[in-house]
């Protein structure tokens, strides 16, 4: 063993266990060790920076701001609408969900999109009074497994193909993930649909469903345009679209007018509606309806801000200089640059027209103001915010079909070799900023910073695996522990160590670690690479067994109400159904000779 080869040992074994600590973010201990790499000198100065410029980080960058885009278009949401009434028994629901949810992560962020269905499982949860734990655990494990179907699906996939590239010249191409992957993932939905009785059906979720994904109702006005889908309709048709969480509270006609409809009124244009709802149901019915938000007329721009706009929720304090006042009085738009859009008072029904209404401490309201300027109005109101929700779009009706598309486009430019992935994702993720899909302020909240650092900063360590000769020492000591083992079984417990390790550390650098090794053992074994690296992204991909392996399984923690002992419960079989079904599916698709 040379000195090199300890250095990077000694190197990796300090990262591993920094890593397991976890008391120092994971991209810090990632610089920290590219820096100390460098200073040993197993990692070229000169090429110390080059995986911040590798496809690896454009891909990931670029999908995730692809993927925001596309969930902010509304599209499951609406597609949701139509299935929701037929999901009577758990099964279904667990597998229609399941489903939804893997095919969206085929395409986009798997968190992503499990975040775009949460709320629609735990709705589906409460109409049919059950709790939410039987479904949001599911609906985790499956965003992972459709994460496996292509290219962009998972962190993994993109890292193994960048190692394919440098080991054999050419990357993997945008499905060559789908053959395996999709057996997998439809096996994975079948199990999880029946799969779902090994969860604990009673627990309660450690913080309640409709405080995750509700506040108390705002009131909102909103007038009925003449190109509304709903003109002519009637006011239960309206209610209906809000799935139960929106009221018409009131209809404003002749300028003045107030009338408390029933559900059988009739719709007209040029209606004004007051509607009593949470503010994600608010956005959602204005975007379904085409609904025009009253007082949100555009934000002058002056010397002193501008920029992008953007929805905040606060709470007025008991010392707010706007409390006794209206918005009319206080001219809000005129002298605060902020619009009101809606208004909440808890254990009050609030009759007077929102723009005339007079504040009180504890009220929330819903404000839009320049993104640049929400602390500095919000001090000038004495309002203080709330936690983030995504309100963005809120009075923006989203282009349902523009995001998709060109996300379409995209795959099929990288399917077809019309140019590289990194290209094709880059173009769609800046043709969808152009576009006011998503704006930049969105873009970059967006974007996963620490998994960028960490990527650009392990790629030249994992570089060093193989520079160095480690990853050959490692496949000989590996080779010879399995020398007694047929082919396919050295496969599936290079599936197994990935899978076992990706639980205690990042997804992305079990890739970046294993992957040069898998190359070594396959080449040492005389075999073809390419099963060796499917079973590193597969194994890496599918963590089943903790809540906090992966952002997907961490996320439905709390709302399902899990504990930590739980996932093993279901995740336990699933990974043996990964592992050996998945294990003789590689050598399938990809023979081992």
């Amino acid at each position: 063993m040379t000195v090199d080869q300890i250095l990077v040992f000694v190197i990796l074994a300090g990262m591993l266990a920094m890593f397991a600590w976890d008391r120092v973010r994971y991209d810090l201990v990632a610089l920290g060790t590219l820096l100390i790499a460098v200073a040993v000198g197993i990692v070229d100065s000169k090429s110390a920076f080059r995986g911040f410029s590798d496809d690896i980080v454009i891909i990931v960058g670029s999908a995730l701001v692809v993927s925001a885009a596309v969930a902010r278009s509304g599209v499951a949401e609406a597609f949701m609408r139509r299935l929701a009434p037929h999901m009577k028994s758990t099964e279904l629901q667990v597998g229609i969900l399941a489903t939804l949810v893997a095919v969206l992560s085929a395409f986009m962020k798997n968190i992503g999109a499990l975040a775009i269905f949460m709320p629609i499982a735990v709705q589906v949860s409460r109409r049919n009074n059950q709790s939410p734990s039987r479904l949001l655990m599911p609906l985790s494990f499956a965003a992972l497994l459709g994460g496996l179907m292509t290219l962009i699906g998972t962190s993994p996939n993109i890292i193994v193909s960048s190692v394919r590239q440098e080991i054999l010249g050419a990357p993997f191409r945008m499905f060559d993930f789908a053959p395996v992957g999709l057996v997998l993932t439809l096996l994975g939905i079948v199990f999880l649909s029946v799969g779902w009785r090994l969860l604990p059906s009673t627990r309660s979720p450690q913080t309640s469903a409709e405080t995750i994904f509700s506040v108390e109702d705002y009131q909102a006005e909103v007038r009925l345009p003449a190109d509304s889908p709903f003109a002519g309709k009637t006011v239960r048709e309206l209610e209906d679209l809000g799935e139960g969480e929106v009221t018409v509270a009131a209809i404003i006609r002749e300028k003045y007018r107030r009338y408390e409809p029933s559900g059988h009124w009739t719709l007209f244009p040029d209606d004004i509606l007051v509607l009593q709802c949470d503010a994600l149901a608010l956005a959602r019915i204005i975007a379904g309806a085409k609904l025009d938000l009253m007082h949100d007329k555009e934000l002058v721009q002056d010397e002193g801000g501008g920029g992008d706009l953007a929805v905040v929720e606060a709470v007025v304090g008991p010392d707010s200089p706007i409390v006794g006042r209206s918005a009319e009085e206080l001219r809000l738009r005129d002298r605060y640059r902020v619009n009101l859009l809606a208004l909440s008072r808890s254990g009050a029904q609030i009759t007077a027209r929102l723009r005339r209404v007079r504040f009180q401490p504890g009220d929330l309201v819903v404000f839009r103001v320049h993104a640049d300027e929400i602390s500095d109005r919000l001090s000038a109101l004495g309002c203080l915010p709330l936690a983030e929700r995504n309100l963005q779009q809120l009075g923006r009706a989203p282009n349902r079909a523009l995001a998709p598309a060109m996300l379409a486009v995209a795959m099929a430019l990288a399917a077809s070799g019309t140019v590289s992935v990194a290209v094709a994702f880059f173009g769609a993720a800046v043709a969808m900023l152009v576009l006011k899909t998503l704006t930049l302020r969105e873009a970059y909240e967006t974007v996963e910073w620490p998994i960028l650092i960490l990527l650009g900063a392990l790629i030249p360590v994992s570089e060093a695996l193989r520079t160095t000769g480690a990853s050959e020492l490692v496949a000989a000591w590996f080779a010879a522990a399995t020398h007694l083992l047929p082919p396919i079984g050295s496969l599936g417990l290079i599936m197994l160590a990935a899978m076992a390790m990706t639980p205690f550390l990042n997804n992305a650098a079990t890739v970046l670690i294993f992957a040069p090794i898998a190359a070594s053992v396959a080449t040492r074994l005389q075999l073809n690479p390419d099963p060796f690296l499917m079973a590193v992204a597969i194994g890496a991909a599918c963590d089943f067994l903790t809540p906090i392996g992966h952002q997907c399984n961490t996320l439905v923690m709390g709302p399902g109400g899990y504990r930590f002992g739980d996932y093993w419960r279901l995740g336990l079989p699933l990974s043996f159904l990964v592992l050996f079904v998945g294990t003789p599916l590689i050598v399938v698709f990809w023979p081992l000779r």
